[in-house]
């Protein structure tokens, strides 16, 4: 993998900071909630939603991404929603201790990569349930859960995560889209702006960048909305076509966005992949949904 390769560039420093604070605070939410409070996702309590993200002796998560960077990224991704319901399974009755442990030792996996392993590894590719991304890209995406799964939680009595962590999510979410674009070819790019800011990367053939917006900045093609809506809509949490129609969610520059929606078709499951299929069947309409995003 050589070029500009977006976060990896920035290093594990700047990453690792973003990530251990998603940790913590999602261990603090974790430590308050109930388990067996349902969540907004059909199926799961606040026990799924935390399983699912511990390191278990069945399931080492960050141990087999390494591996894979190690052994050049080859292979190919792996089935998500399968591996959860592996996971959940077989810990669905698992008391509170050994899931607040699992948790613990999750962020310390993460942790002892960032201490131990060669910063060389950092920019090597590994194969991700998106396809292959840089190891240190993969390690921030576990940014991007822990701020989607900590708003679950919210609706399991747990508090909100603070807004670092939602800052964080949405810089994972722009890394991987922008990766994924370079990967195809695609020259394009997009902000992901909220009120406090927000991430914008760009990508061509050659690799992509990604940088952080100051509040109030929204350049050229973007989405814009508040952070938690953002990644709710990125998530499929919330229908981002019923976000847009109550102006809750903005789209700038309609056409760019659509440059990026090709995507979807490789890696139908990726963090933002409902607001990048919003833009393809938007652009194919007629009528007042495209009128009214053209005013927006």
């Amino acid at each position: 993998m050589t070029g500009r390769r977006g976060m990896a560039d920035v290093g594990r420093d700047e990453v690792g900071a973003m990530v251990l604070g998603a940790w913590d605070a999602f261990l603090d939410q974790a430590a308050a909630v109930d388990l067996g409070r349902a969540t907004r996702l059909p199926g799961w309590r606040a026990q799924e939603v935390c399983v699912h993200l511990g390191a278990w002796p069945d399931r080492a998560a960050l141990a087999g991404l390494v591996a894979g960077a190690r052994a050049g990224g080859t292979g190919d991704p792996g089935d998500p929603d399968a591996s959860n319901a592996q996971v959940t399974a077989a810990h669905r009755d698992a008391d509170r201790a050994a899931v607040l442990g699992a948790l613990r030792a999750a962020r310390e996996a993460t942790e002892r990569y960032l201490a131990d392993e060669p910063v060389e590894l950092d920019t090597a590719p590994t194969v991700s349930t998106v396809g292959r991304l840089p190891m240190l890209s993969v390690v921030l995406g576990q940014a991007y859960e822990l701020a989607v799964h900590g708003l679950d939680l919210v609706s399991a009595g747990a508090h909100a995560p603070p807004a670092p962590v939602l800052q964080a999510g949405i810089a994972a979410l722009a890394d991987v889209t922008g990766a994924l674009a370079a990967a195809q070819h695609i020259t394009a790019g997009a902000a992901l702006a909220t009120p406090d800011g927000g991430w914008a990367f760009a990508a061509d053939p050659s690799g992509w960048t990604v940088r952080r917006l100051a509040a109030g900045d929204v350049p050229g093609t973007a989405v814009e909305a508040p952070a938690d809506l953002l990644l709710d809509a990125a998530s499929g949490r919330v229908n981002p076509v019923v976000a847009l129609a109550r102006r809750r969610l903005r789209v700038h520059e309609l056409t760019g966005l659509m440059q990026l929606a090709p995507i979807v078709q490789s890696a139908p499951g990726i963090p933002g992949g409902p607001i990048l299929a919003l833009a393809a069947r938007t652009l194919g309409t007629t009528g007042g949904l495209l009128g009214r995003l053209r005013r927006g």
